[in-house]
Formats: C-alpha cells, structure tokens, sequence
C-alpha cells in the first residue's frame, strides 16, 4: 500500500532539505519511544524536526494499517458513507486521508491533536485532502454526535484509567461508528479488548473484527492482530536506514456501531497456509470459537474462495 499521490507529494515537499543524517536520528528516537511506551508526560512528537521524522517513518504505516481497518468496517457494510468525521490524537491528519480514500463524500472532519508541530503540517496538507471543511483543534471538542469517531495508536499513551474515560468520552460522541487502531502487538491486542469489553458493556454493536460479541477464543502467546504491506519511498528507506522496499505494518484493531449489523460467519485471523491442492484457513467464528480450518481442491467453489481470501478477510 502506498500512501494517497497527493499526501505522498505533500510529505515529499516537508521533507526536502532535511539532512539525511539528522532525519535517521530522530526517526530513531521517535521509534524507540514508541516501542518503549513512554508516558513521560512528554509528546512523542515534541518539535518540528520529530514531527518531520514521524511524517517518514511512521506517516505510511499508521495510514496503511488504518486503510486496512477501515476497508473492513466497509466490507461489513458496504451500505455506510460517513459525511463527518472526529479523530482523536489525528498527527498530520493520517486518519482524515485514509477515510477520504475509503469514503469520497466525506465532507467535514474535526481533527483534535495535541501537538502543535503535527498540526502544523496535518494543516499544511489537509486542503489536498478533498474533505471540504477540516477543523483543527488541540483539545476536546464540544458534545455532538458524529458519523465516524477514530483514535489510532494513541491508547498506548495513556494509564488505564486515561483509556477508559477517553474511550467513553468518544462513545459518548458516536453518533454511528467508532474505530480504534493500535499497534499489533500483545500489549496492543490488550488495550482493544479492554476497550472492546467496555464498548459492549454500553450496548455497542460489533462491525470488526470479531464476528461475535462472545469472549475472544484466542490464549497466550496468541493475540488478534492483522498485516498490511507498506511500500517504503525513498524518504522512507533513509529514515530508517533501510534497504528493503517494503515494511509490514502489524495492527490490532475495534469497530463499533450504535445498531446491530449482519456479521460475517467467520474472519481469517493468521496469514493462510497454501499447500499443493489444499489451503488451511484459521478463522474465528460467529460462534465464538477459533479453529484451523482445511480446505482442499476437491470442494471445487469453496476451495477457489478460499484461494482468495487474505489475513483478515471475512469468511461467508
């Protein structure tokens, strides 16, 4: 997946003149304070040259994980086209791009984040988004359902109290649709099903990507998390000190809705293993349970199905 022409050519241009060498450097620190989940009460992103890194770094991996959720939420239902938007803790506006691809008529969006330096180019680029009317805010806004709420990879930020009043807060201010994306680790699939049992607790309906509302079948070491291959651009690659052309971005991720949706029977939850005349597919299903499933070429239109399908597809 590669970032939207217009988004990529806008990152390009925030980039330019930026030394290689102190681009890498704060690439690293920004990832290592990431990885470490640092709550020093200090902003990931605290200055223009972090901001720049991020934009990088981080920029095509957090937009391609929340493409991929999104894409899921649509496949459920295909029937939803938001015309407003909330994103919490946006960065330069990842969330916003992302939701534009998935859904054209989107036409408002209010964008709250924190940090003054990813404002100022998530206003920079916002205009090319196609989203007619973007409303940057550092804080909260005012009570007022919308269509679509998001908050990507900003729960891990945060202690548990801080999660469950946010999560609340932005329940509270759906009118149709929350997503939550984090990064796809164990500690990453925790956050969600926290979330996940609070938001069913407050009458939330499931969209993805569970296919119940059942306790979730998976035991440690196992966890829920998902894939989407991010092209590296050549900003990229020096970011990170990179010599392969692609990153695989793991995520774990939760949509919810105000009212009950049809549900898939199953969704593939490991990437499937192709074998000569066989597949193995494991899939969690509608009945709450988590099971490796075989199938072979002689079931002929289900095995072609099966042949098709991806790491986090539904399975009908």
């Amino acid at each position: 997946m590669e970032l939207p022409r217009a988004l990529r050519q806008a990152v390009d241009r925030a980039l330019e003149g930026v030394p290689a060498r102190d681009l890498a450097a704060a690439a690293d620190a920004l990832s290592q304070r990431y990885r470490a989940e640092l709550r020093d009460g200090r902003f990931h992103v605290a200055d223009d040259l972090a901001a720049r890194a991020y934009l990088a770094a981080r920029l095509p991996a957090t937009y391609a994980a929340v493409r991929a959720a999104l894409e899921a939420v649509a496949a459920v239902r295909p029937e939803f086209a938001p015309s407003n938007l909330l994103d919490f803790g946006a960065g330069p506006g990842t969330v916003l791009w992302a939701a534009r691809d998935c859904w054209p008529d989107l036409k408002v969006a209010t964008l709250i984040e924190a940090s003054a330096s990813m404002r100022k180019f998530g206003a920079e680029f916002a205009p090319q988004s196609g989203v007619a009317q973007v409303d940057w805010r550092g804080d909260a806004p005012s009570a007022g359902a919308r269509d679509l709420v998001t908050l990507a990879y900003v729960l891990d930020e945060m202690d548990d109290a801080q999660r469950a009043a946010l999560v609340q807060h932005l329940w509270s201010v759906t009118g149709d649709t929350l997503l939550i994306v984090e990064p796809g680790t164990p500690a990453g699939y925790r956050r969600i099903l926290a979330a996940r049992d609070q938001l069913l607790r407050q009458g939330a309906h499931m969209i993805a990507p569970c296919p119940h509302t059942d306790a979730c079948p998976l035991a440690g070491p196992d966890w829920c998390h998902f894939s989407r291959r991010v092209a590296r651009s050549r900003a990229h690659l020096q970011a990170k000190n990179a010599e392969v052309p692609w990153e695989d971005e793991k995520f774990s991720y939760l949509a919810v809705a105000r009212n009950a949706v049809s549900l898939p029977a199953a969704r593939v939850i490991a990437p499937p293993r192709v074998g000569s005349g066989k597949i193995e597919l494991k899939l969690c299903k509608g009945d709450g349970s988590a099971e490796l499933v075989l199938v072979t070429k002689r079931e002929g239109a289900r095995y072609k199905q099966a042949r098709r399908l991806d790491w986090g597809e539904p399975w009908s």
